[in-house]
């Protein structure tokens, strides 16, 4: 009995995610939890198990494309059935059935003009309506690029009349039968386009390393990772969603910074873990949560959800962009599980063993760019949540205490939050409880 292998979803407000890489071909025989192909999204890097045991007869989703969840992206067949590659027609009416669902998702495609033509060349773009001009990402399917292959067809330059601009073997066959001095002058044009503005490629772009750019020439065009893509996508969505304020608190860390240097050699021998700062912040920003539950909701048109569960979203950075997952009832946790739970997230996410219930149904995110020097930043919300707190670098500065000067280990604490449904007043008294929490820690950590 064949069984459809899906893509997951990898967040609740994921809508596709790329495959980056396929770790069985087709004919490979596959145990059932096995992983059998990685993903990416703006949230994580993952291995996808199988879902079932058998061998692998169809791949219809390639590497480096980008699908809707619940797109069906290969087949196992339970049954000692012989692995064969899809036709071209099998695979033209997969791609139509996954590409219309993401499709649905996209913002239409803004219509670009004609690039003008070379000297001496004239072209009637109302009599071929295809030479529309390079469209960025071409859709289209296997059967379309072989044709466009055999014929020696730059696709940039055929209208797709399908969902989203999608090329369509009507599409393609209809380009070929215009005359030929159109599909001169549209070849012609596209090649007087490359020769203006030459733009040779390099590797994807990898966030988190040094990158040296080899020059060609005036400029290096970088294609971003499906990761970056999709960092891009949600974040320009969130700032279009949400009516982004930040407000910035300074905290005196000496309680913090006395009870690790104590307990930490303890606390490590103890558990095998190190005692770090990510776990007080936490348990402070689930105390704020409790006063606060409004800081835990999500808004659903003109209504506001509180959430139930405090599920709290610990940023991880990685060479490839960043991802968020969650440490579930935190509110539920001791100081020791919330470490635990802190280390075992991020060292899974560094590893890409995440699991797709690893970075679901968070409700309050915490980002702490100041492992790397930052003093403080103003993050941008991650949906469909309301607020994210971000945590500088602790330092050492001269504070007035008692009229007098003395040096303290300080850092600053940037929350953004969302004015739809969060005035300044409850932010900042959100913040001033967080604030006295870790002045003012009392919880034992051994």
């Amino acid at each position: 009995m064949p069984t459809d292998v899906i893509m997951p979803q990898m967040g609740e407000s994921i809508a596709e995610g790329t495959v980056t890489k396929w770790l069985k071909k087709v004919g490979d025989r596959v145990e059932r939890d096995e992983p059998l192909f990685e993903i990416s999204t703006d949230k994580v890097d993952a291995e996808i198990p199988s879902p079932a045991a058998g061998v692998l007869t169809h791949i219809l989703v390639k590497e480096s494309q980008t699908v809707a969840i619940n797109t069906v992206v290969a087949t196992i067949d339970g049954e000692s059935a012989t692995a064969t590659a899809p036709s071209e027609d099998h695979a033209e009416a997969h791609t139509a059935a996954f590409e219309a669902p993401i499709q649905a998702v996209s913002s239409a495609e803004p219509a670009l003009p004609v690039p003008p033509a070379p000297s001496g060349v004239a072209v009637s773009t109302a009599a071929t309506p295809w030479a529309s001009g390079p469209r960025g990402e071409v859709r289209s399917s296997p059967l379309v690029r072989r044709i466009a292959r055999e014929h020696n067809v730059d696709l940039a330059f055929v209208r797709g009349t399908g969902l989203g601009g999608r090329i369509s073997k009507k599409d393609i066959l209809e380009y070929l039968a215009q005359p030929a001095p159109q599909v001169a002058a549209t070849l012609a044009i596209s090649m007087a386009a490359d020769r203006a503005a030459p733009r040779p490629q390099g590797p994807p772009l990898q966030e988190g390393t040094p990158f040296a750019p080899t020059f060609m020439g005036p400029t290096l065009v970088v294609p971003m990772s499906p990761m970056r893509k999709q960092i891009a996508e949600h974040m320009v969505a969130s700032r279009r969603t949400s009516a982004h304020v930040s407000t910035v608190f300074e905290v005196e860390m000496t309680r913090i910074l006395e009870i690790r240097t104590r307990h930490a050699e303890e606390f490590e021998r103890r558990n095998g873990i190190k005692l770090t700062y990510t776990p007080f912040f936490v348990r402070a920003a689930v105390e704020g949560l409790k006063q606060f539950p409004i800081f835990n909701s999500s808004v659903d048109g003109a209504n506001v959800v509180y959430k139930r569960d405090v599920n709290i979203g610990i940023a991880v950075a990685l060479e490839s962009g960043l991802i968020v997952p969650v440490i579930k009832r935190a509110d539920e946790k001791s100081f020791l599980g919330i470490s635990r739970a802190v280390q075992d997230l991020a060292e899974r996410a560094r590893n890409k063993r995440l699991s797709v219930d690893d970075v679901q149904g968070g409700t309050f995110t915490i980002t702490n760019p100041g492992v790397f020097g930052s003093l403080f930043g103003t993050p941008i919300i991650n949906q469909p949540q309301v607020a994210i707190l971000g945590v500088g670098a602790i330092e050492k500065r001269a504070m007035v205490r008692n009229d007098a000067i003395a040096i303290r280990p300080m850092v600053y604490l940037a929350l953004s939050f969302d004015h739809r449904v969060l005035d300044g007043a409850l932010a900042d008294q959100f913040m001033a409880m967080i604030k006295s929490a870790l002045e003012n820690w009392e919880e034992a950590v051994l």
